[in-house]
């Protein structure tokens, strides 16, 4: 190239950038950048769920009653992408069915629908995902043992499924193949289902209990079921709540973790086997903060990314390297850096179905515990007492065209670099280069900024 020519594309270059730069000044709005998926996980009976950043949903494990939704009934050793589901932005795994919540705000489920558990107005088994009837404007979503939950953006909390321990709040005992408003309760910001029970947390930091209370899961005091809402005593300030199958965990804005409902494993990690109908302080455990209520065991996310576990352990669920129950937190071996946990909702039926995932920074997701149908995701059925990989990772789809920096998006940064490397201030690396190539024709100019710009400030919708 001449080098008049190359002072011309360089002066055009820092046009760009000076262009560019006034644009974002005086019209911040339009160079915002699109809302990512926080990646997510979510462990099931004998199966998972992990949503990748892309709004793709994926799952592995068991799929007797098509809990896989890939259209079949066959198990997965490893993960296989749910049919005809994007733009999802949360997910759960209940009892041999899924639930998947969109980015529009409608509710999506497959797998069993034995009682109606799937909301669509049927009984029908789903091998593929339908929409749950009538639920728009959903922010958040829960899965329990034969019962789900659904939280609206004005605070109301909306059920669906078995009903015979008055788990879906509505003030009766009657099944429901289609959500109902749970009467009694507003202004409600956190939900969880449990075995045969529900929680909500309020606004307010108090947390509010229905249902079965034969363990004394609801955490009032008393040994009587509940058909409405009742707060559960001497709790305030909390700040995440989860259910397991018959005891309940709540996460106080201090960063200790309080417990109470069925203790006959050690789940409540208080130093007994004794169960409680009020709340009691979960043994020597601090700065956490993330709570995860398994089938009869319990996991807790640290701040510094460490993970414990308590409880039920037979199949090496508590991943501490034995397979002997605790009633104190032990530590999770072999894994570090993690931003999500999630332990497996137990069953009423025969034993063998409870895991334990864990989401890393990296992407990766590790698996423990139970794996007599796949549910690890590691290509093997081996019960596992110490963390595995499976053979998935989250963040992968973050490597997009023109996301040069690699964070999940096409933005200003992505600009400045192609800008930068232009004009020979900087040296991409070859992965880089591929991702800033957008217009395919092996090499970083002048147009590739120029397009990636126009990306940025929403004036085209593609590179195509």
């Amino acid at each position: 190239m001449k080098q008049s020519s190359l002072l011309g594309v360089k002066n055009g270059l820092i046009v760009l950038l000076g262009l560019m730069l006034i644009l974002v000044s005086v019209s911040p709005v339009s160079a915002e950048v699109e809302e990512t998926i926080e990646p997510s996980i979510s462990a099931g009976l004998s199966h998972s769920l992990a949503l990748k950043s892309d709004g793709t949903v994926w799952a592995w494990g068991s799929n007797s009653y098509g809990q896989l939704g890939d259209g079949t009934k066959t198990h997965k050793r490893t993960p296989i992408q749910v049919k005809d589901l994007t733009d999802v932005q949360a997910i759960e795994a209940g009892n041999l069915y899924s639930l998947a919540l969109k980015k529009d705000g409608t509710v999506w489920a497959w797998g069993w629908n034995y009682r109606g558990r799937l909301g669509d107005g049927t009984e029908e088994e789903r091998l593929i995902p339908v929409r749950v009837s009538g639920l728009t404007d959903v922010i958040a979503i829960s899965t329990g043992g034969s019962h789900s939950l659904a939280l609206l953006e004005n605070g109301t909390v909306w059920a669906w499924g078995v009903n015979i321990r008055g788990q879906l709040g509505d003030g009766t005992r009657t099944m429901r193949n289609e959500p109902v408003k749970v009467r009694g309760i507003e202004d409600v910001k956190a939900i969880s289902s449990g075995g045969y029970h529900s929680l909500a947390l309020k606004a307010d930091g108090t947390v509010w209990a229905w249902g079965s209370n034969l363990s004394g899961q609801l955490g009032y005091g008393s040994g009587a079921q509940q058909l409405y809402p009742v707060q559960v005593s001497d709790l305030t300030d909390a700040k995440a709540i989860s259910s397991g199958h018959y005891h309940s965990l709540a996460l106080h804005n201090d960063g200790t973790v309080w417990s109470w409902g069925d203790n006959r494993r050690g789940q409540l990690g208080d130093t007994t086997t004794a169960s409680k109908n009020t709340p009691v302080l979960v043994s020597n455990l601090s700065d956490v903060q993330a709570i995860s209520g398994g089938g009869e065991h319990s996991i807790a996310l640290q701040e510094n990314g460490s993970v414990w576990a308590w409880g039920w352990n037979f199949y090496g669920q508590l991943g501490d390297g034995t397979t002997e129950s605790t009633h104190t937190p032990v530590q999770v071996k072999l894994i570090s850096n993690v931003q999500e946990i999630s332990g497996s909702i137990g069953s009423d039926g025969p034993a063998g179905y409870s895991h334990s995932l864990a989401l890393r920074d990296d992407g990766t997701v590790w698996a423990w515990g139970s794996n007599m149908g796949g549910q690890l995701g590691d290509g093997t059925t081996l019960d596992r007492d110490t963390p595995v990989k499976s053979l998935i990772n989250l963040f992968e789809e973050k490597s997009i065209l023109g996301d040069i920096n690699g964070d999940g998006r096409v933005n200003v940064q992505d600009v400045t670099l192609a800008i930068q490397h232009s004009l020979g201030l900087i040296n991409l690396s070859d992965d880089q280069k591929q991702r800033a190539d957008v217009n395919k024709d092996n090499e970083i100019n002048v147009h590739d900024v120029t397009l990636i710009m126009q990306y940025t400030l929403r004036i085209i919708e593609s590179f195509e």
